[in-house]
């Protein structure tokens, strides 16, 4: 199944996408996807019960509108940085021993096509693309041959970044990552069923119509059940925490010369099986 979130931001419904690729308002199954939706494993079978018998009821979801996270407001949001290999020699940076573990802030969690805002007095905001796991169930200690049991499904997250904030600035790379509208995520999470092989997927960004990463999650450094389990050594995973895995090369800080964002660019951006989003940058206003 495909789930994903509607409508004006916090005010955002359940919906699914059908196999068809239009979208209905699930709000019928009285459940978000939260937390609890995900704490029970039994919730996706039920849904897809609810859905085998009401999709073509359901009120459908028309185009044009607003989708928001595909998750609703996750405990936690866990980087992994340099977990491309092919993105390590980009930066001229050893492949890591063991994974670099960085937080995003969940306020900055938006919508696939909200616009981003570049923060005041930026002049080093940056893109990646990145596939993201959400969490199926409480881990904790978790070995690596379970590990995969623990997801729930898969999502898009495109994990900007402000240079400077995050690399010139002292302390930890949450500054640089933490931005209001700085985690698009979405437009929908894919249930495992959905995505056999999570690391073989082609995964693409463009700015303004061309290209700029162009990678494969074949070459993620530490796998999905790898980060499971090793994360799970040091925090308990919640249900409907999202893991996003890293990122291939193409950044605008590896470019030569380094490029960056100003307001009315567009980011164009998917990962095969996942969907694409598009977000535009904008001024900050606030």
């Amino acid at each position: 199944m495909k789930l994903l979130r509607f409508g004006l931001p916090g005010s955002e419904k359940p919906g699914l996408q059908l196999e068809d690729g239009s979208r209905i308002d699930a709000s019928g199954f009285g459940m978000d996807w939260n937390h609890d939706f995900f704490a029970d494993p039994s919730n996706l079978k039920r849904l897809g019960d609810w859905a085998g018998k009401n999709a073509d009821s359901a009120p459908k979801i028309s185009e044009g509108t607003r989708l928001g996270p595909a998750v609703a407001r996750p405990g936690k949001l866990i980087c992994i940085g340099l977990n491309f290999s092919d993105h390590a020699a980009e930066a001229g940076m050893d492949i890591p021993k063991e994974p670099i573990v960085f937080f995003k802030a969940t306020s900055a969690i938006v919508g696939p096509n909200d616009d981003v805002m570049i923060p005041r007095g930026s002049e080093k905001t940056d893109w990646e693309v990145e596939l993201a796991f959400v969490v199926g169930k409480k881990a904790s200690y978790v070995s690596r041959e379970e590990a995969l049991d623990y997801v729930a499904g898969y999502v898009l997250h495109n994990d900007y970044s402000e240079r400077a904030y995050q690399l010139e600035r002292g302390g930890q790379w949450v500054k640089g990552k933490s931005c209001d509208t700085f985690a698009p995520i979405g437009p929908f999470v894919a249930t495992t069923d959905e995505i056999p092989d999570p690391e073989n997927l082609k995964m693409w960004l463009k700015v303004n119509g061309e290209t700029k990463q162009n990678g494969n999650s074949n070459k993620l450094i530490f796998g999905i059940a790898f980060l499971v389990s090793y994360l799970s050594e040091f925090m308990t995973l919640e249900p409907g925490d999202v893991v996003s895995t890293g990122t291939p090369p193409g950044v605008g800080m590896g470019s030569k010369p380094p490029q960056f964002m100003k307001p009315g660019d567009v980011v164009e951006l998917g990962i095969e099986g996942l969907g694409s989003s598009t977000q535009t940058a904008v001024a900050w206003t606030r």
